[in-house]
């Protein structure tokens, strides 16, 4: 009986996580926002990479130090709404091409337990006068069900957007002044 009862035990403790892990792979949660930008992609891409300036003016990641280039490490800073608090993650960069995307993942202490694959694509609009900013994030993994508002980031995504948009817009109209 004993044997049997501990049978069970180790089945649900390797089934149950196993199968919530293959239905967020199957069903993501995935937050996205898009917006789009009076800048050229180029601007907007540095704008999207000088991370160093992110403390000026992006509202949800507040830091992020590292390297943009395929394999680079970041360490990021993030701020939710509503009291939501603050976290530090360590991603790893997955794609960083000029003016059309940047993408990371990051991870919650070991892989399929949360992992959240963000990315930002890049878009030239009107024959490369303006840029669509798309900002979404795949989350996967054996907690993502139960997590809730934790990864309920859409808002904090318009956010940023919304912060880069307006960033960019005046550094382009300041290249115009410019000359």
């Amino acid at each position: 009986m004993l044997v049997r009862v501990i049978a069970v035990i180790v089945v649900l403790l390797i089934a149950v996580p196993a199968a919530l892990y293959t239905w967020t792979r199957i069903s993501p949660h995935e937050p996205r926002h898009e917006i789009e930008i009076d800048a050229r992609p180029a601007l907007v891409w540095k704008v999207l990479t000088d991370l160093r300036a992110y403390p000026e003016w992006n509202p949800f990641i507040v830091s992020s130090e590292g390297e943009v280039r395929k394999g680079g490490k970041l360490v990021n800073k993030l701020v939710q709404k509503g009291g939501g608090g603050s976290m530090t993650f360590k991603p790893t960069v997955l794609v960083a091409e000029p003016e059309k995307e940047y993408r990371w993942i990051g991870r919650f202490l070991v892989p399929g337990i949360v992992d959240g694959e963000h990315y930002f694509l890049l878009e030239a609009l009107d024959g490369g006068e303006r840029t669509r900013l798309v900002q979404g994030e795949t989350f996967t993994g054996v907690v993502v069900p139960f997590a809730g508002g934790a990864i309920d980031v859409e808002e904090e995504f318009a956010d940023m957007n919304r912060a880069l948009k307006a960033r960019a817009e005046k550094m382009a109209e300041a290249e115009k002044m410019a000359g």
